[in-house]
């Protein structure tokens, strides 16, 4: 049994409250589905790697498409990261994205999917990076896991605490600026892990397209908890 499995199997198995990570609203709302794979020809290395054009694309094909959020990424083998050092691996990139991005608005309002308390927390300041993260723990009966929250603003951090409790629908964060988030257009990078394999206030958001198995041992399916209508993309 894979980690969504497992998860969705602890979800039917313990019923409560989900709370929204997002202020969506299902009757006014609507998502576009970005496409971040090699498909998509509009994103050049030119725009992509120029935070201000990319911010724009992602702006503009909301506008187009009169969404207020768009979506996308799990397990999504993704070209956007290639000649970025940090997704590099032996000579081979990380390209299999394992969390699901929302894009967004700098500044809009995160929220904690469960209850739970703060496992780890830190501000990874790299380019390309996660930049501010908040690293929640959660459990289901006998079933641990972890919540991932990427890309959030620097305020965020400064009253946290290692085993604070949080409750289902706290607000925890904002969506970071380019300044901020790792150099990237404003979104929030949402990941659950069962295992955290030691790791502290970070864990991998991409992975080489050869260990996908592995991950999918670990890495459950993001949607589960989201629960969100489907996506447009035109």
């Amino acid at each position: 049994m894979d980690a969504s499995a497992r998860l969705a199997v602890a979800l039917k198995s313990h019923p409560q409250s989900i709370s929204k990570v997002i202020d969506f609203d299902e009757a006014v709302d609507r998502l576009y589905q970005f496409d971040l794979t090699k498909n998509n020809t509009e994103l050049s290395f030119e725009v992509v790697n120029d935070v201000a054009k990319f911010s724009h694309w992602v702006d503009q094909k909301l506008a187009d498409n009169h969404c207020r959020y768009g979506i996308g990424g799990y397990m999504e083998l993704r070209t956007i990261y290639d000649n970025r050092e940090q997704f590099e691996i032996s000579g081979e990139q990380r390209q299999l994205h394992l969390g699901i991005d929302i894009w967004a608005d700098a500044g809009t309002p995160v929220y904690a999917s469960l209850d739970g308390e703060i496992h780890s927390f830190q501000d990874n300041a790299h380019f390309g990076d996660y930049g501010p993260t908040i690293i929640l723990k959660h459990q289901l009966g006998e079933l641990i896991f972890y919540s991932l929250y990427g890309h959030l603003n620097r305020e965020c951090l400064t009253s946290l605490s290692v085993g604070k409790s949080i409750q289902d629908g706290d607000h925890i964060a904002n969506f970071g600026t380019a300044e901020v988030n790792g150099g990237w257009p404003p979104h929030l990078h949402f990941q659950l892990m069962l295992d955290m394999e030691g790791k502290v206030g970070d864990y991998p958001g991409a992975c080489r397209n050869a260990d996908k198995a592995k991950y999918l041992q670990n890495i459950p399916d993001p949607a589960l908890l989201l629960q969100f209508p489907p996506a447009i993309n035109v």
